[in-house]
């Protein structure tokens, strides 16, 4: 992968992450983080919404079936590592249901897919 390639995927993923959280926003979740990072991995976005805390992949692809088969398995369980790492500094959100979302940016208005992945217990 060239540097402009690398550059130009870099620029997609904000435009792409800055249209998810517009998004989520007008639909009433309250934005709490974005990129949030740790040594376990990363969360694009952590929105609450009444009771509900989610953790947000967001995929930007040419097409929907390519977005939805960028949503991997194993990239959810670095995702989960993240959020339990979250969780841990801040426990203020303990009582809150945990969720993981996706939205998928396509074309002109992301598609919010809430509750797309379970952990394993």
């Amino acid at each position: 992968m060239t540097t402009e390639t690398r550059q130009a995927a870099h620029r997609l993923g904000h435009v792409a992450e800055w249209r998810a959280v517009w998004r989520l926003r007008l639909a009433g979740y309250s934005i709490l983080a974005r990129r949030y990072k740790t040594k376990l991995g990363e969360i694009d976005i952590v929105v609450r919404r009444g009771g509900i805390l989610a953790f947000v992949e967001v995929k930007a692809r040419a097409d929907m079936p390519t977005a939805a088969d960028a949503l991997a398995g194993r990239q959810f369980g670095r995702v989960a590592r993240a959020a339990s790492l979250f969780l841990a500094r801040h426990p203020r959100y303990a009582a809150h249901s945990v969720r993981f979302d996706a939205v998928l940016v396509t074309g002109l208005w992301p598609r919010h897919l809430p509750d797309v992945w379970q952990p394993p217990e």
